[in-house]
Protein backbone atom coordinates (compact mmCIF):
# COMPACT_ATOMS: atom_id res chain seq x y z
CA UNK A 1 0.00 0.00 0.00
CA UNK A 2 1.39 3.37 -0.97
CA UNK A 3 1.81 6.32 1.39
CA UNK A 4 -0.92 8.21 -0.50
CA UNK A 5 -3.46 5.41 -0.13
CA UNK A 6 -2.67 5.06 3.58
CA UNK A 7 -3.25 8.77 4.13
CA UNK A 8 -6.55 8.65 2.25
CA UNK A 9 -7.75 5.60 4.20
CA UNK A 10 -6.83 7.26 7.50
CA UNK A 11 -8.75 10.42 6.60
CA UNK A 12 -11.78 8.48 5.40
CA UNK A 13 -11.81 6.40 8.59
CA UNK A 14 -11.77 9.56 10.67
CA UNK A 15 -14.66 11.04 8.72
CA UNK A 16 -16.72 7.85 9.00
CA UNK A 17 -16.22 7.66 12.76
CA UNK A 18 -17.15 11.30 13.26
CA UNK A 19 -20.20 11.04 11.00
CA UNK A 20 -21.37 8.00 12.97
CA UNK A 21 -20.85 9.87 16.24
CA UNK A 22 -23.00 12.77 15.05
CA UNK A 23 -25.71 10.41 13.82
CA UNK A 24 -25.72 8.69 17.22
CA UNK A 25 -26.70 12.02 18.80
CA UNK A 26 -30.06 12.10 17.03
CA UNK A 27 -31.98 9.69 19.32
CA UNK A 28 -30.60 11.49 22.39
CA UNK A 29 -32.33 14.76 21.54
CA UNK A 30 -35.32 14.42 23.83
CA UNK A 31 -36.65 15.46 27.21
CA UNK A 32 -33.24 16.29 28.68
CA UNK A 33 -32.39 18.52 25.72
CA UNK A 34 -35.75 20.28 26.12
CA UNK A 35 -35.04 20.74 29.84
CA UNK A 36 -31.67 22.33 29.07
CA UNK A 37 -33.30 24.71 26.59
CA UNK A 38 -36.01 25.68 29.08
CA UNK A 39 -33.45 26.40 31.79
CA UNK A 40 -31.54 28.71 29.48
CA UNK A 41 -34.68 30.42 28.17
CA UNK A 42 -35.73 31.11 31.77
CA UNK A 43 -32.29 32.45 32.66
CA UNK A 44 -32.26 36.12 33.74
CA UNK A 45 -28.49 36.36 33.41
CA UNK A 46 -26.06 34.81 30.98
CA UNK A 47 -24.87 31.36 29.99
CA UNK A 48 -21.37 30.83 31.39
CA UNK A 49 -19.56 28.08 29.49
CA UNK A 50 -16.66 26.26 31.17
CA UNK A 51 -14.36 23.53 29.90
CA UNK A 52 -10.72 22.41 30.16
CA UNK A 53 -8.33 21.48 27.36
CA UNK A 54 -9.98 20.55 24.07
CA UNK A 55 -13.39 20.79 25.74
CA UNK A 56 -12.47 24.36 26.59
CA UNK A 57 -11.77 25.16 22.94
CA UNK A 58 -15.16 23.71 22.00
CA UNK A 59 -16.74 25.61 24.89
CA UNK A 60 -15.37 28.90 23.59
CA UNK A 61 -16.94 28.25 20.20
CA UNK A 62 -20.28 27.29 21.77
CA UNK A 63 -20.26 30.46 23.89
CA UNK A 64 -19.53 32.55 20.79
CA UNK A 65 -22.31 30.87 18.81
CA UNK A 66 -24.81 31.37 21.64
CA UNK A 67 -23.85 35.04 21.97
CA UNK A 68 -24.23 35.70 18.25
CA UNK A 69 -27.64 34.04 18.04
CA UNK A 70 -29.52 35.80 20.82
CA UNK A 71 -28.36 34.03 23.99
CA UNK A 72 -26.02 36.15 26.14
CA UNK A 73 -23.02 33.94 26.85
CA UNK A 74 -19.30 34.00 27.59
CA UNK A 75 -16.55 31.51 28.38
CA UNK A 76 -14.72 31.20 31.71
CA UNK A 77 -11.64 29.01 32.13
CA UNK A 78 -12.41 26.71 35.09
CA UNK A 79 -8.88 26.90 36.48
CA UNK A 80 -9.09 30.71 36.46
CA UNK A 81 -12.52 30.49 38.08
CA UNK A 82 -10.88 28.83 41.08
CA UNK A 83 -8.53 31.80 41.36
CA UNK A 84 -10.90 34.75 41.25
CA UNK A 85 -12.89 34.50 38.02
CA UNK A 86 -15.75 32.76 39.86
CA UNK A 87 -16.74 36.32 40.73
CA UNK A 88 -17.80 36.73 37.10
CA UNK A 89 -20.65 34.27 37.66
CA UNK A 90 -23.87 35.39 39.36
CA UNK A 91 -26.90 33.63 40.81
CA UNK A 92 -28.92 34.67 37.76
CA UNK A 93 -26.60 32.85 35.36
CA UNK A 94 -26.64 29.33 33.98
CA UNK A 95 -23.37 27.37 33.88
CA UNK A 96 -22.86 25.04 30.90
CA UNK A 97 -19.96 22.74 31.81
CA UNK A 98 -18.21 20.60 29.21
CA UNK A 99 -16.17 17.52 30.13
CA UNK A 100 -16.00 14.30 28.15
CA UNK A 101 -15.12 12.28 31.25
CA UNK A 102 -17.42 14.28 33.49
CA UNK A 103 -14.77 14.20 36.18
CA UNK A 104 -12.33 16.94 35.14
CA UNK A 105 -10.77 18.06 38.43
CA UNK A 106 -10.87 21.81 37.71
CA UNK A 107 -14.61 21.63 37.01
CA UNK A 108 -15.52 19.22 39.81
CA UNK A 109 -13.77 21.61 42.23
CA UNK A 110 -16.28 24.30 41.25
CA UNK A 111 -19.39 22.17 41.83
CA UNK A 112 -19.80 22.82 45.60
CA UNK A 113 -19.60 26.59 45.06
CA UNK A 114 -22.02 26.46 42.11
CA UNK A 115 -24.46 24.49 44.26
CA UNK A 116 -24.00 26.74 47.28
CA UNK A 117 -24.78 29.83 45.22
CA UNK A 118 -27.83 28.14 43.72
CA UNK A 119 -26.57 28.58 40.16
CA UNK A 120 -28.30 26.45 37.54
CA UNK A 121 -25.93 23.84 36.10
CA UNK A 122 -26.18 22.12 32.73
CA UNK A 123 -23.53 19.59 31.78
CA UNK A 124 -22.36 18.13 28.48
CA UNK A 125 -20.48 14.92 29.13
CA UNK A 126 -19.63 11.55 27.65
CA UNK A 127 -20.44 9.79 30.92
CA UNK A 128 -23.97 10.15 32.39
CA UNK A 129 -22.78 8.48 35.64
CA UNK A 130 -19.99 11.00 36.21
CA UNK A 131 -19.90 13.50 39.12
CA UNK A 132 -20.56 16.41 36.75
CA UNK A 133 -23.52 14.77 35.04
CA UNK A 134 -25.10 13.79 38.37
CA UNK A 135 -24.67 17.30 39.77
CA UNK A 136 -26.36 18.95 36.78
CA UNK A 137 -30.04 19.73 36.44
CA UNK A 138 -29.77 18.56 32.83
CA UNK A 139 -27.00 16.49 31.26
CA UNK A 140 -26.54 16.56 27.49
CA UNK A 141 -25.21 13.15 26.49
CA UNK A 142 -22.24 13.60 24.11
CA UNK A 143 -20.83 10.08 24.50
CA UNK A 144 -19.02 8.49 21.55
CA UNK A 145 -18.12 4.88 20.87
CA UNK A 146 -14.46 5.68 20.17
CA UNK A 147 -12.15 8.51 19.26
CA UNK A 148 -10.97 8.82 15.67
CA UNK A 149 -7.44 8.84 17.06
CA UNK A 150 -6.04 5.32 16.38
CA UNK A 151 -4.82 5.23 19.98
CA UNK A 152 -8.34 6.19 21.15
CA UNK A 153 -6.74 8.94 23.21
CA UNK A 154 -6.68 12.33 21.44
CA UNK A 155 -10.07 14.12 21.67
CA UNK A 156 -11.37 13.98 18.09
CA UNK A 157 -14.74 12.29 17.70
CA UNK A 158 -15.78 13.44 21.18
CA UNK A 159 -15.03 17.11 20.47
CA UNK A 160 -16.91 16.92 17.17
CA UNK A 161 -19.95 15.50 18.95
CA UNK A 162 -19.79 18.22 21.61
CA UNK A 163 -19.46 20.92 18.98
CA UNK A 164 -22.48 19.65 17.03
CA UNK A 165 -24.54 19.31 20.20
CA UNK A 166 -23.63 22.88 21.10
CA UNK A 167 -24.74 24.07 17.67
CA UNK A 168 -28.03 22.19 18.08
CA UNK A 169 -28.58 23.91 21.42
CA UNK A 170 -27.79 27.38 20.04
CA UNK A 171 -30.05 26.99 17.00
CA UNK A 172 -32.94 25.58 19.04
CA UNK A 173 -32.69 28.56 21.41
CA UNK A 174 -32.39 30.97 18.49
CA UNK A 175 -35.61 29.67 16.92
CA UNK A 176 -37.41 29.58 20.28
CA UNK A 177 -36.59 33.26 20.79
CA UNK A 178 -37.74 34.18 17.27
CA UNK A 179 -34.28 35.64 16.61
CA UNK A 180 -34.33 37.63 13.35
CA UNK A 181 -31.80 38.27 10.61
CA UNK A 182 -31.68 41.93 11.61
CA UNK A 183 -30.88 41.03 15.23
CA UNK A 184 -28.18 38.70 13.95
CA UNK A 185 -26.76 41.55 11.90
CA UNK A 186 -26.36 43.80 14.94
CA UNK A 187 -24.00 41.27 16.51
CA UNK A 188 -22.05 40.98 13.24
CA UNK A 189 -21.63 44.62 12.13
CA UNK A 190 -18.17 44.25 10.64
CA UNK A 191 -16.98 42.84 7.35
CA UNK A 192 -18.93 41.30 4.51
CA UNK A 193 -21.48 39.62 6.79
CA UNK A 194 -22.40 42.91 8.43
CA UNK A 195 -22.78 44.65 5.09
CA UNK A 196 -24.94 41.85 3.78
CA UNK A 197 -27.26 41.89 6.76
CA UNK A 198 -27.45 45.58 7.65
CA UNK A 199 -27.45 47.28 4.27
CA UNK A 200 -30.87 48.40 3.05
CA UNK A 201 -32.09 48.93 -0.49
CA UNK A 202 -32.15 52.70 0.06
CA UNK A 203 -28.38 52.53 0.65
CA UNK A 204 -27.64 51.11 -2.81
CA UNK A 205 -30.44 52.39 -5.07
CA UNK A 206 -30.15 55.18 -7.65
CA UNK A 207 -32.72 57.89 -6.88
CA UNK A 208 -33.73 61.36 -8.04
CA UNK A 209 -32.17 62.32 -11.37
CA UNK A 210 -30.24 59.06 -11.42
CA UNK A 211 -33.43 57.03 -11.69
CA UNK A 212 -34.13 56.02 -15.33
CA UNK A 213 -37.82 56.57 -16.14
CA UNK A 214 -39.96 57.15 -19.20
CA UNK A 215 -43.71 57.60 -19.74
CA UNK A 216 -45.93 54.98 -21.34
CA UNK A 217 -46.27 55.31 -25.10
CA UNK A 218 -42.77 56.70 -25.65
CA UNK A 219 -40.84 55.36 -28.61
CA UNK A 220 -38.49 52.53 -27.72
CA UNK A 221 -35.53 54.36 -29.28
CA UNK A 222 -36.10 57.25 -26.85
CA UNK A 223 -36.35 54.83 -23.93
CA UNK A 224 -33.02 53.34 -25.01
CA UNK A 225 -31.47 56.80 -24.86
CA UNK A 226 -32.70 57.18 -21.27
CA UNK A 227 -31.22 53.80 -20.39
CA UNK A 228 -27.90 54.82 -21.92
CA UNK A 229 -27.82 58.12 -20.02
CA UNK A 230 -28.53 56.51 -16.64
CA UNK A 231 -26.36 53.41 -17.17
CA UNK A 232 -28.38 50.85 -15.23
CA UNK A 233 -29.35 48.64 -18.14
CA UNK A 234 -33.04 49.31 -17.45
CA UNK A 235 -35.73 51.94 -17.17
CA UNK A 236 -38.96 52.23 -15.25
CA UNK A 237 -42.06 52.95 -17.34
CA UNK A 238 -44.60 55.26 -15.69
CA UNK A 239 -48.35 55.68 -15.91
CA UNK A 240 -49.63 59.24 -16.35
CA UNK A 241 -50.22 59.46 -12.58
CA UNK A 242 -46.62 58.47 -11.84
CA UNK A 243 -47.32 54.90 -10.77
CA UNK A 244 -45.27 52.03 -12.12
CA UNK A 245 -46.57 50.64 -15.41
CA UNK A 246 -43.67 48.37 -16.24
CA UNK A 247 -39.95 47.88 -16.55
CA UNK A 248 -37.77 47.55 -19.62
CA UNK A 249 -34.31 45.98 -19.36
CA UNK A 250 -31.47 44.84 -21.55
CA UNK A 251 -33.04 41.38 -21.37
CA UNK A 252 -36.33 42.72 -22.78
CA UNK A 253 -34.36 44.32 -25.61
CA UNK A 254 -32.72 40.99 -26.49
CA UNK A 255 -36.07 39.24 -26.44
CA UNK A 256 -37.55 41.91 -28.72
CA UNK A 257 -34.72 41.40 -31.20
CA UNK A 258 -35.22 37.63 -31.04
CA UNK A 259 -38.88 38.16 -31.96
CA UNK A 260 -37.86 40.20 -34.99
CA UNK A 261 -39.42 43.43 -33.69
CA UNK A 262 -38.25 46.58 -35.48
CA UNK A 263 -36.98 48.48 -32.44
CA UNK A 264 -36.80 51.72 -34.46
CA UNK A 265 -40.57 51.80 -34.97
CA UNK A 266 -42.16 50.44 -31.80
CA UNK A 267 -43.25 52.04 -28.54
CA UNK A 268 -42.17 50.98 -25.08
CA UNK A 269 -45.57 49.50 -24.18
CA UNK A 270 -45.13 46.73 -26.76
CA UNK A 271 -41.87 45.40 -25.38
CA UNK A 272 -41.83 46.25 -21.65
CA UNK A 273 -42.50 43.78 -18.86
CA UNK A 274 -45.81 44.91 -17.32
CA UNK A 275 -45.17 46.15 -13.78
CA UNK A 276 -42.46 43.60 -12.94
CA UNK A 277 -40.92 42.69 -9.59
CA UNK A 278 -40.22 45.57 -7.21
CA UNK A 279 -38.47 46.32 -3.93
CA UNK A 280 -39.07 48.76 -1.09
CA UNK A 281 -36.46 51.24 0.12
CA UNK A 282 -36.59 49.94 3.71
CA UNK A 283 -36.06 46.33 2.63
CA UNK A 284 -32.74 44.66 3.44
CA UNK A 285 -30.53 44.55 0.36
CA UNK A 286 -30.05 40.82 1.00
CA UNK A 287 -33.84 40.32 0.71
CA UNK A 288 -33.86 42.17 -2.61
CA UNK A 289 -31.00 39.99 -3.83
CA UNK A 290 -33.05 36.88 -3.08
CA UNK A 291 -35.94 38.26 -5.17
CA UNK A 292 -33.54 38.80 -8.05
CA UNK A 293 -32.03 35.33 -7.70
CA UNK A 294 -35.42 33.61 -7.40
CA UNK A 295 -36.75 35.31 -10.54
CA UNK A 296 -33.46 35.39 -12.47
CA UNK A 297 -33.54 39.14 -13.02
CA UNK A 298 -30.69 41.66 -12.96
CA UNK A 299 -32.44 44.85 -11.82
CA UNK A 300 -35.28 46.03 -9.61
CA UNK A 301 -37.38 49.17 -9.42
CA UNK A 302 -37.90 50.54 -5.90
CA UNK A 303 -41.43 51.80 -5.22
CA UNK A 304 -43.09 53.69 -2.37
CA UNK A 305 -46.39 52.89 -0.67
CA UNK A 306 -48.34 54.29 -3.64
CA UNK A 307 -46.44 52.13 -6.15
CA UNK A 308 -44.52 55.13 -7.49
CA UNK A 309 -40.87 54.50 -8.43
CA UNK A 310 -38.40 56.18 -6.09
CA UNK A 311 -35.24 54.33 -7.11
CA UNK A 312 -33.66 51.47 -9.00
CA UNK A 313 -30.59 49.26 -8.73
CA UNK A 314 -28.98 46.28 -10.40
CA UNK A 315 -26.74 43.35 -9.50
CA UNK A 316 -23.67 45.50 -10.08
CA UNK A 317 -24.79 47.86 -7.30
CA UNK A 318 -25.18 44.94 -4.89
CA UNK A 319 -21.81 43.54 -5.89
CA UNK A 320 -20.07 46.87 -5.28
CA UNK A 321 -21.79 47.17 -1.91
CA UNK A 322 -20.49 43.73 -0.87
CA UNK A 323 -23.95 42.18 -0.56
CA UNK A 324 -23.03 39.31 -2.87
Amino acid sequence: MTRASELIQSAQRTLRLEIEAVQDLLPRIGDTFVRACELILACKGRVVVVGMGKSGHIGKKIAATLASTGTAAFFVHPAEASHGDMGMITRDDVVLALSNSGSTAEIVTLLPLIKRLGITLISMTGNPESPLAKAAEANLDAAVAQEACPLNLAPTTSTTAALVLGDALAVALMEARGFTAEQFAFSHPGGALGRRLLLKVEDVMHAGEQLPRVPRGIALKDALLEMTRKGLGMTAVLETDGRLAGIFTDGDLRRALDRGIDIRNVDIDTVMTPHGKTARAEMLAAEALKIMEDHKINALVVVDGDDRPVGAFNLGDLLRAGVM
